[in-house]
């Protein structure tokens, strides 16, 4: 199958004509063709859509979006620019980028650079000027496929060739990214004032707005490597462990799930999200699937089951665990040694898994990111749990020495 987008009749595209090319080709043979945007070259990589309308430059810097290549749905990007406050991480982490109208100026009195600046100091390659409707229909029905940006001397290659090495590149299942997201090594954040509590936040591919989350509430942070040891992350005596999100296959993140289970044999309060409420799902013995397209966006309603309150919410994930709705369930590993789990949150769009907590262990997670740069704060609360169990698990500690 070969498309080409169509080119809006007046606008920034309407010059598409006097502008480098670009194409976009996908592993059905989809070609789109548009214009060069950011960085020249070739980027390949796992095509998915992402919905929301602001926070482009979060949701560039998500580390989350590692080996994909982000398309966006919104389509008019780029118009409040970029800055260095907005980063949620070290660097820009999508392989490849993908819009309809990219803005030719920034109009915000905040932009240092333009977004076009940033992508190519990031050796992001990108287009412009395509159908980001008819992509975003096609990935919905067809589900996320592997695609490639080409543009620049790289497009006097043959078609055939290009879609070539788009079908030879590995795809998302089984694919694992942690060790080249995560920090080298250890970090110490102190909260401004009383510090109430430690906690050990292991980096999957952690978005700042976390650490503030949580040394806002008081917290300590020891922010660990997603390598480190049970024996080295205990040494710290955390009063709580935090497992943040990330990209690739939970089921490929093996030495994370052994030591998310040695959190749990120490007792120790755990909360995760995202990447993270996945590892809980696999330590607690359950599987965990791709979804057809994901969920990523800054809409998605999540209830609580408890409560029944709905809470709209940030998303940025392409894999579920796998657990049945209703009722309490042993959790599997090991004869059942981690006791009951239920599932606390759930997607009101598709029903899928957005939370589990366990009933006899300190351990509970969500799907999605409640921290939500770049998007709502109806779930930031669920900081406000750790913080609290932290604190009692400091004053157990320190009860138990006195």
């Amino acid at each position: 199958m070969t498309s080409t987008a169509s080119t809006p009749a007046s606008g920034p595209g309407a010059s598409r004509a006097r502008r480098e090319k670009a194409l976009l080709i996908l592993e059905d043979g989809t070609v789109l063709h548009g214009s060069a945007y950011g960085a020249r070259g070739s980027r390949l990589g796992e095509v998915v859509f992402t919905t929301g309308m602001t926070g482009y430059q979060e949701t560039l810097s998500d580390p989350s979006y590692a080996g994909q290549i982000v398309v966006q749905t919104a389509p008019h990007i780029g118009n409040t620019g970029a800055n260095a406050q907005d980063m949620e991480s070290r660097k820009v982490w999508v392989r490849g980028y993908a819009v309809r109208d990219a803005s030719r100026i920034s109009s915000s009195y905040r932009a240092e650079q333009t977004l076009d600046e940033l992508l190519i100091s990031s050796d992001v390659v990108g287009i412009s000027d395509i159908d980001t409707r008819m992509l975003t229909r096609l990935l919905r029905e067809n589900g996320s496929l592997r695609g490639g940006i080409f543009s620049g001397d790289v497009l006097s290659t043959p078609q055939e060739q290009l879609l070539a090495q788009v079908r030879e590149q590995p795809a998302m299942s089984g694919a694992s990214f942690v060790e080249e997201v995560t920090i080298a090594q250890p970090v110490v954040l102190e909260p401004e004032g009383e510090v109430r509590a430690t906690v050990a936040a292991v980096d999957l591919g952690i978005k700042g707005a976390s650490p503030r989350s949580m040394l806002s509430r008081g917290l300590r942070v020891h922010l660990l490597p997603a390598t480190t040891s049970l024996e080295d992350l205990l040494a710290l005596a955390p009063d709580a462990v935090f497992f943040s999100n990330g990209p690739g296959d939970p089921a490929a993140a093996t030495a994370q799930v052994e030591l998310l289970r040695g959190v749990l044999d120490a007792g120790l309060p755990f909360f995760g999200i995202c990447f993270g409420n996945q590892l809980l799902g696999r330590a607690l013995g359950f599987d965990t699937y791709k979804l057809k397209f994901g969920h990523r966006g800054i809409n998605q309603p999540v209830q609580d089951r408890e409560t029944g309150q709905v809470a709209i919410t940030a998303h940025n994930h392409g894999f579920a665990v796998d657990v049945p709705l209703e009722g309490e369930h042993v959790a599997p590993h090991d004869g059942g040694r981690y006791g009951r789990v239920i599932v606390s949150h759930v997607g009101l769009n598709d029903d899928v898994v957005e939370g589990l907590r366990c009933l006899d262990r300190p351990a509970y997670s969500v799907q999605y990111h409640p921290e939500a740069a770049g998007g709502p704060h109806d779930a930031s609360p669920l900081f406000d749990r750790l913080a609290e169990l932290a604190i009692a698990q400091r004053d157990a500690s320190a009860s138990k020495e006195s």
